[in-house]
């Protein structure tokens, strides 16, 4: 009496846990070239013509394009501004998270809505809102004025405006991390005797440093790169309200294209500088917390 043989697979010797995955997209060749491409078309390429352009003026044309007093002062309006923004909203944007997250209340699904206005509506329509609202005869502005407080048309208005536009990046970030938290940590805390305080600092809080970072580092970079919300309400008064994305306009316009570019190059480098510290205080504060898990 004979008996059928059954043919068995390779996959099925090897086990379930064993059996290779279906890769969903191609090769990795394939995607690794399509992705190296599209770096390089979208970022390399464009930011190696702004360094070769800059290397046709001298050491001294370089100095005197990216160092002269109206510029310097566009560098700190810039980049002060920018940092102030960023700190503000890493305030309100965990606020706000914390009550989108944790509250339910009528209009909650609206203020949710709301929060990504800044990134639909056009930054020139942002920055006239903003001047018809706290400009001196506006909605808001009418009434401060005459108490001395002025908010538009001078460096107040650039940094309102840079809130406006980079309040959602925080917020985004930080809210899935939020809604992601364990709140059985927090209910253990808080049944160990641990306050409000003390709950937020030792538990809720090492978890949404990271996230917090990263929404500061994404409202900087925002901010500033911002041109079309701020030159309605700064002002633009050379040496007081005036930006650096407007220095390097202003030369473009003057046709004085090695010196756009080298101003530029110089707001680049400083970006990079101080996203890649963020970065390493981001990697700091993940080891950090999982070393304590």
């Amino acid at each position: 009496m004979t008996t059928a043989t059954i043919p068995i697979s390779p996959q099925a010797l090897a086990g379930p846990g064993k059996r290779s995955a279906r890769r969903v997209l191609p090769g990795f060749n394939l995607t690794l070239g399509y992705t190296l491409f599209y770096l390089s078309l979208i970022v390399l390429i464009p930011l190696s013509a702004l360094l070769f352009k800059t290397f046709t003026l001298t050491w001294a044309e370089f100095w005197t394009a990216v160092a002269s007093p109206r510029v310097l002062a566009s560098y700190r309006l810039t980049f002060g501004a920018s940092f102030l923004a960023a700190l503000f909203n890493v305030f309100a944007g965990l606020l706000l998270a914390w009550v989108l997250v944790r509250y339910d209340f009528w209009g909650k699904k609206i203020i949710d809505a709301l929060v990504d206005l800044p990134f639909a509506l056009p930054t020139a329509v942002a920055g006239i809102s903003l001047t018809a609202l706290l400009a001196g005869n506006g909605w808001v502005g009418q009434y401060l004025e005459p108490l001395g407080i002025q908010l538009a048309f001078n460096p107040n208005g650039v940094v309102i405006a840079l809130i406006f536009i980079s309040l959602p990046f925080v917020v985004r970030t930080v809210q899935p991390v939020l809604e992601d938290a364990e709140k059985e940590l927090e209910e253990a805390a808080t049944c160990l005797g641990a306050s409000r305080l003390q709950t937020f600092r030792y538990v809720i809080f090492p978890g949404i440093a990271p996230a917090l970072l990263t929404g500061f580092a994404m409202a900087f970079a925002r901010a500033v790169g911002e041109y079309g919300s701020v030159i309605f309400i700064a002002g633009n008064m050379p040496m007081v309200s005036e930006i650096t994305p407007l220095i390097i306009i202003g030369k473009l316009e003057q046709y004085d294209y090695a010196g756009a570019t080298a101003v530029a190059t110089v707001m680049l480098g400083i970006s990079f500088v101080l996203l890649l510290v963020i970065n390493g205080l981001q990697s700091w504060q993940r080891r950090r917390a999982g070393g304590k898990t």
